[in-house]
C-alpha cells in the first residue's frame, strides 16, 4: 500500500483523524514490534508496548516539530514505553556495545539499567538517536543514514562520540560507586 507522506499523516493526527492515526499506526508498526520484540521475545508483552507507543504517539503528536525523521521520533516514543515496561518488572534489557579487554563490561554489570539509560539519556539527540538506532536497533549507519537524514560517516562520528561519553559517564558512575562504598565503610 502506498502510505501518505509524513507530513500529511502527522497533520491528520495534530486534527485527530482516525484515519491518519490509523494509516500511521499501520506505516510504522512493522518497525516498532520488531524492536519490542528483539527486547521481550513475547508478542503480547511487545504489542501491548507498541500500543501503549502509539497512543503516546498521537497524545504528543504536537510535540513533532518535522524536524528529523517522524520514524525516529515515534521509535524513541515506543522505547521509552519499552524502557518504561522493563523498569516496573526491574529487569535489564540492554547492554552497552564494548570491546572485551575494556574494563567497563564489568562496571556495567553492576549498572543498573535505569543508571545506562540515564546515561544514555544526556547524549545530544542526534548522538543518542545515532547510538539508539545502531546499539539498540541494530541497524546499518547506511540504514540510520537513511532514517535520519544525515550522512552515513556523519552516523559514525555520533556513534564513536556516544560510546566515548557513555565510558566517562560509565567511569564517573564508578568513582561514585567506589565513594559511596568507601563513605559507607567509614561511617
Amino acid at each position: 500500500m502506498k502510505w501518505p507522506d509524513d507530513i500529511s499523516l502527522v497533520e491528520g493526527c495534530k486534527r485527530n483523524s482516525r484515519k491518519h492515526q490509523e494509516q500511521l499506526y499501520r506505516k510504522y508498526f512493522k518497525a516498532m514490534i520488531g524492536m519490542c520484540m528483539r527486547h521481550t521475545k513475547d508478542e503480547m508483552t511487545a504489542l501491548s508496548i507498541v500500543n501503549d507507543g502509539f497512543v503516546k504517539v498521537f497524545k504528543n503528536i504536537d510535540q513533532f516539530q518535522n524536524k528529523g525523521a517522524l520514524q525516529g521520533w515515534i521509535k524513541r516514543v515506543v522505547f521509552n514505553c519499552l524502557s518504561d515496561h522493563f523498569r516496573k518488572k526491574s529487569n535489564h534489557f540492554f547492554t552497552l556495545p564494548v570491546k572485551e579487554e575494556s574494563k567497563v563490561p564489568d562496571i556495567i554489570g553492576r549498572l543498573y539499567y535505569e543508571e545506562i539509560l540515564d546515561m544514555v539519556d544526556q547524549l545530544e539527540p542526534i548522538t543518542k538517536d545515532v547510538f539508539l538506532l545502531h546499539a539498540v536497533e541494530g541497524y546499518k549507519h547506511r540504514e540510520i543514514a537513511d532514517i535520519l537524514h544525515i550522512p552515513e560517516n556523519t552516523s559514525k562520528w555520533h556513534l564513536a562520540r556516544a560510546r566515548q561519553m557513555l565510558k566517562k559517564l560509565i567511569g564517573r558512575s564508578k568513582l561514585m560507586r567506589n565513594k559511596k562504598r568507601n563513605e559507607q565503610k567509614y561511617s
